[in-house]
């Protein structure tokens, strides 16, 4: 990918090599600040997006290891010596290849941003935004590890980081975004919310807040933590953000000022969302080769959604984030359905597709377990879609459909705001063309964030915060809690001893 970084690390230690971009006397002095900030911040950007963009990494750790998607062996396809199964079994160990790389991947960002915090002449725009991607990157290494290591850039690779707990990095996260707010511009809707805004900082404070006393190792929240969580979300929308109609365009790759949800997004990588869930021969004339038939979800997840649950055609009853999958090639550009993909699959002629066997290409509801499997089981999930091009540029981070969710959160948790929790839910259901809900449970509103941000960075942190991440679900019985974090990798225990592994590794 162009424009990544040309910092290279090793593991904890974030060593530097002589093929840095860092400007360096030659004297021994110490760190002289990065040659061009703009430059640099540009790279921190492109690889905050090669974190995000793959399936694999930071999207394993947090949709494959919930129960809302699964990737089983089909054969000798998806097996990878079991990396995807011990995901969705929660049996994973310090070993972890995704769990070794989403490590590096966000403790390099921490460190590259800091290097542009404390470069001399960089200005406070810069300054703000490498704050804001040096907090974006430490919430995801406080809620995935629970510790943070923190390299000062006076400090040479003979030095072991200093070790963050995990709720002195949620206090330098914050202070990061509330010293940045000021210098962030008021970016509205629009192309350009692929870049630091105040919406995007009051967001992921919002974030923060709302699962602070998970991190804090409390039973619930606080009222006061739930109104920081409310004030935040109504930041963001005093930033003209807003609920939109139309589920699925939402997910397009032109993004107008109409737009209103996305407030903070990557401009690559939805692609490997839609390739890797899609069959071989589903394809599009700008991808012949199709899909690599991999990411599934479950029947039970499936079943949260109104309508017919043993259909998803047009006209089943089905609300609208379920989607449909077409009964004929009469989409433009495509014969695939949007959201869930069950039963036969059509080509754009109407005709019925087949397997690579000559099978029909019927996706099934059920799995017979992790391996085991044929082409056709498992329901497929698509939001981003190939009929906007094989690699749309588009891929959403932060959206308001989940701030306006987590603003009703808050709400049921303690905090004070003008509309009550199941009004503020049943306002996004509305738009979404589902039924209203006459109560508001636990559930319900993990059930509704699910429907509404599925296959979006959320669901593992959804489920650690109302409780059921440690449950049995299909094809998982591992009940153990101290899964809720992941452990230190193997090899960042080894170069860095002010390490210690997380409690049950």
């Amino acid at each position: 990918m162009a424009g990544v970084l040309s910092i290279s690390y090793s593991c904890t230690n974030l060593e530097l090599d002589d093929t840095d971009s860092i400007s360096r006397d030659a004297s021994g002095d110490g760190f002289n600040g990065v040659e061009n900030v703009e430059s640099s911040l540009t790279n921190a950007y492109n690889s905050i997006q090669g974190h995000l963009q793959t399936q694999e990494n930071l999207y394993a750790l947090q949709e494959a290891t919930s129960d809302e998607l699964l990737i089983p062996t089909r054969g000798t396809d998806w097996g990878d010596n079991g990396v995807w199964r011990t995901l969705h079994q929660h049996t994973w160990d310090g070993t972890h290849r995704f769990i070794l790389n989403t490590w590096n991947n966000f403790n390099s960002s921490i460190y590259s941003s800091t290097e542009i915090i404390e470069t001399e002449n960089a200005n406070a725009q810069q300054i703000a935004e490498a704050k804001f991607l040096r907090a974006f990157s430490m919430y995801w290494i406080i809620d995935l590890y629970g510790q943070v290591p923190f390299r000062k850039v006076t400090e040479g690779p003979d030095v072991n980081p200093q070790i963050m707990s995990r709720t002195e990095a949620f206090e330098f996260a914050i202070k990061d975004l509330e010293e940045a707010l000021p210098n962030l511009p008021s970016t509205a809707p629009g192309e350009n919310t692929d870049r630091a805004s105040k919406a995007a900082a009051h967001f992921l404070m919002a974030k923060l807040y709302l699962n602070k006393f998970i991190y804090y190792g409390e039973t619930s929240a606080s009222p006061e933590d739930m109104n920081a969580v409310i004030e935040h979300v109504n930041a963001v929308m005093n930033e003209g953000f807003a609920l939109q109609n139309g589920f699925f365009e939402i997910f397009e790759p032109e993004v107008t000022e109409a737009d209103t949800e996305i407030v903070f997004r990557v401009k690559y990588g939805a692609d490997a969302r839609m390739w890797s869930t899609l069959h071989y021969n589903q394809t599009t004339p700008d991808n012949t080769g199709g899909g690599w038939n991999g990411f599934s979800t479950l029947a039970e997840f499936y079943d949260l959604f109104e309508g017919d649950p043993q259909i998803n055609t047009p006209g089943s009853g089905q609300e609208e984030r379920r989607g449909a999958v077409p009964l004929s090639g009469d989409e433009p550009g495509t014969n695939i359905g949007h959201g869930f993909l069950i039963n036969q699959q059509y080509a754009m002629d109407g005709s019925k597709l087949t397997d690579r066997a000559g099978n029909p290409l019927v996706f099934t509801k059920q799995l017979p377990g992790l391996i085991g499997n044929n082409e056709r089981n498992g329901i497929r999930v698509l939001k981003y879609h190939p009929s906007d091009g094989a690699y749309p540029n588009n891929l959403i981070v932060f959206r308001y459909a989940d701030a306006h969710l987590m603003k009703a959160e808050a709400v049921m948790r303690g905090g004070n705001a003008n509309q009550s929790a199941l009004e503020l839910v049943n306002q996004l259901r509305t738009i979404r063309d589902a039924s209203p809900l006459s109560s508001l449970s636990e559930q319900d509103l993990l059930d509704e964030r699910g429907r509404e941000l599925y296959i979006e960075f959320c669901r593992r942190q959804d489920q650690i915060r109302f409780g059921t991440f440690n449950s049995s679900w299909e094809l998982k019985d591992n009940t153990e809690e101290f899964r809720v974090l992941f452990p230190i990798p193997s090899v960042a225990l080894t170069s860095n001893p002010n390490l210690a592994q997380n409690p049950g590794y």
